[in-house]
Parts: C-alpha cells; sequence; structure tokens
C-alpha cells in the first residue's frame, strides 16, 4: 500500500502548483522592476510645470520682441493695428522681430526634442544630437554639396545633410554597439571624440577650398541674420516634433529595454529607424538655417527627467516648453550683454550647458 494516497497527492500538487504561480518569475521580477524605475511619477503635476513654462516663456518672448538694436515702440504697433496701416514699428515687428522670435522658439524646441528621442533611443541620457555626430554630419554635408552644386535650392541642401546626418548616427551606433549599457560615461566621450574628427575632416574641406567663413556660419547658431522668407523651413521641425508626440509611448517603450519591446510587439527596428531620421532631419534643418547650438538636447531633457519622471508622453510637452525658453533666454542674454552687438546664441549656451553637463556628470554617480 503506498504510503500517500492519490488523493493526497493531488492535493499536494495542486498546493504546489499554486504557491508556484503565486510567486512571481525572476523575469517578472525584472520587467516589473523596470517599469518601477522607468516610470517614475512626476514630483509636480505636470499641468502645473507646463503652465509655469508656458507663462515665463510668454514674459521672454515679450522681452525678445522690445530687444533690438533698431528704434520700437509697442504703441506705435498697436496704431498700426487700430488704424489698419502700415508703419515703421509694425514693418520692424513683422520683417525682423516675429521671424526670428519664431525661429528662436522653433529651434529650441527641436533640439530639446531631438535630445529626448536620441537619449530614448540609445538608452543615455548623457548624449545629444551634437555628440553622436548628427549636427556635425549635417555640416559636412551642407559643405559638400554647397562646393559642387553652390545653386542648388535650400530643399537640396536640407536633404543631403539630413542624410550626411543619418549616416554619421550610423557610423556612430556601429562604434558603441560592443558598448556594454552599464557603461554609460563611455558612450558621450565616444561620441565627443566622434564629432571632433567628422568636425576636424569638415575643417580641413573648408580650408583647402578657402570657405572657412562660411563654414563658421554653420558651426556658430545665430539668431541675427533670420529675416521674414528665411526661416520658414524650420516650421517642418514643429510638424516633426507632432510626430514624435504620437508616437510618444512607443519611444517610452524602446526605452524600457529590447525584451519588454519585443514582449508588448513594438518593432524596435522600426521605431529606432523613425526616431533616427526624426533627430537626423531636425538636426539638419536647424543646422542649415541658423547653424549648431550645442547642449540643448543634453541639458533640458535630463532638467525635465529629473522633474517629471521619464514617461515621453508626459514630459515632451515640458521639454519643448523648456527647450524654447532656454534659448530664447540664451539669445536675450547674447543681445543685451555687449549691446549694439550680440554674441551668438551658441556661444552662450555652450558656456551654460557645459557648467550644467559638468553638474549632471558628477552627480550621476552620487545617484546611481
Amino acid at each position: 500500500m503506498p504510503l500517500f494516497s492519490n488523493h493526497a497527492t493531488n492535493i499536494d500538487n495542486a498546493n504546489s502548483d499554486k504557491s508556484i504561480s503565486s510567486v512571481p518569475s525572476r523575469w517578472q521580477q525584472k520587467v516589473n522592476g523596470d517599469l518601477n524605475s522607468k516610470s517614475r511619477h512626476a514630483k509636480i503635476a505636470p499641468w502645473l510645470i507646463n503652465t509655469a513654462s508656458f507663462v515665463i516663456m510668454g514674459m521672454l518672448v515679450l522681452l525678445s520682441l522690445s530687444i533690438g538694436v533698431a528704434d520700437f515702440s509697442w504703441s506705435g504697433v498697436f496704431h498700426s493695428l487700430a488704424n489698419h496701416s502700415a508703419n515703421l514699428d509694425s514693418s520692424l515687428m513683422l520683417v525682423s522681430r516675429l521671424p526670428r522670435t519664431i525661429a528662436i522658439i522653433l529651434t529650441g524646441i527641436a533640439m530639446a526634442v531631438a535630445g529626448m528621442i536620441i537619449q530614448v533611443v540609445l538608452k543615455n541620457r548623457f548624449v545629444e544630437p551634437s555628440m553622436v555626430g548628427a549636427t556635425q554630419s549635417a555640416a559636412l554635408g551642407l559643405l559638400v554639396v554647397s562646393l559642387f552644386f553652390p545653386a542648388s535650392a535650400l530643399i537640396i541642401k536640407m536633404s543631403v545633410a539630413t542624410i550626411a546626418a543619418v549616416f554619421g548616427m550610423m557610423l556612430f551606433m556601429l562604434l558603441i554597439h560592443r558598448i556594454p549599457p552599464t557603461d554609460f560615461l563611455m558612450i558621450p566621450l565616444i561620441g565627443i571624440v566622434f564629432g571632433g574628427i567628422i568636425d576636424a575632416i569638415t575643417t580641413f574641406i573648408a580650408y583647402q577650398t578657402e570657405t572657412l567663413q562660411m563654414l563658421s556660419v554653420w558651426q556658430f547658431g545665430d539668431f541675427s541674420s533670420v529675416l521674414s522668407g528665411r526661416y520658414e523651413l524650420l516650421w517642418l521641425t514643429g510638424v516633426l516634433c507632432i510626430i514624435a508626440y504620437i508616437i510618444a509611448d512607443k519611444l517610452t517603450i524602446i526605452g524600457l529595454g529590447d525584451n519588454i519591446a519585443l514582449n508588448l510587439g513594438i518593432s524596435k527596428r522600426h521605431v529606432t529607424w523613425i526616431g533616427v531620421g526624426m533627430v537626423a532631419m531636425m538636426s539638419a534643418v536647424v543646422v542649415v538655417t541658423v547653424g549648431m547650438i550645442p547642449f540643448i538636447g543634453l541639458v533640458v531633457p535630463n532638467i525635465v527627467s529629473r522633474i517629471m519622471g521619464d514617461k515621453l508622453r508626459r514630459s515632451l510637452p515640458a521639454v519643448a516648453l523648456l527647450g524654447a525658453s532656454a534659448v530664447l533666454l540664451c539669445d536675450i542674454i547674447g543681445r543685451s550683454i555687449r549691446y549694439p552687438f550680440e554674441i551668438p546664441v551658441a556661444t552662450v549656451f555652450g558656456v551654460v550647458g557645459t557648467v550644467v553637463f559638468l553638474w549632471i556628470l558628477l552627480r550621476a554617480p552620487a545617484e546611481s
């Protein structure tokens, strides 16, 4: 006679299965941990942050419209609107002041959103378009097409710059393919060296062809030459930012890891290519229109991420507003610090961005 009856054995098996099923698997624990760590709750209500950012941006817009070398008065603009007749103040507003302010806002939004996208795609908070070779490659492509086809249309130059930026980012992603994901500080260092190499090649070509002055216009972002009819290409970046917001959930899932994206039915390759293409196009449009502006895509996403968490659909509006406000502020500082002369906004933001980037690097080990 067996020591245990079949009935008792069945009960024990059922209890054991129940106990095993009640304990989450190691994979489930990992997924839950990643979800909890990646989707942190915002410390402050998102609507409050966005409202405050919008109010600050509105104040900076009014200040930016009021600053300039030419004589300008708001009373003249209001008088022109009331009488439906153009005067010097309204013409100055429509031809110079308003296009420049819109270009600044679109540039800040584009570079901040592009930085957020590339950080999610590469799963690294210490990279931005200028650290993955995107802006440098776009400048190289723009220089080449300007040398061989100087009379080509602006859309052709932008297309070539976009293709060059995509190839530059692909080469960078191949270089970091074998680097372990935990070595997060090595990726930006490689990116800085990689961008420096492309910059050196571009400068050498410009030196040999006596186009260094033309290259300097693209390498240092400046809004002093923005007028009506010379900035409208930047509206394309606004469309790309809307597309980024539409696919924000997919980008967030990609940032959680390859296994999680696969189990949730998201094609990592397709979403990655879409993200890389959008970053390349944003970088190319900005370089073609106003030139390179570093550190926007690095500083702004990190600040917003520390306040609101990593969920892109919630944080992208704040990233866009803060990016626009940051560039507006740096442009106002550049116009005011040596009035009536201007310091390029790339120089001002480069100084501010370097300080903030070093603070993020020094603080990251303590937080981890």
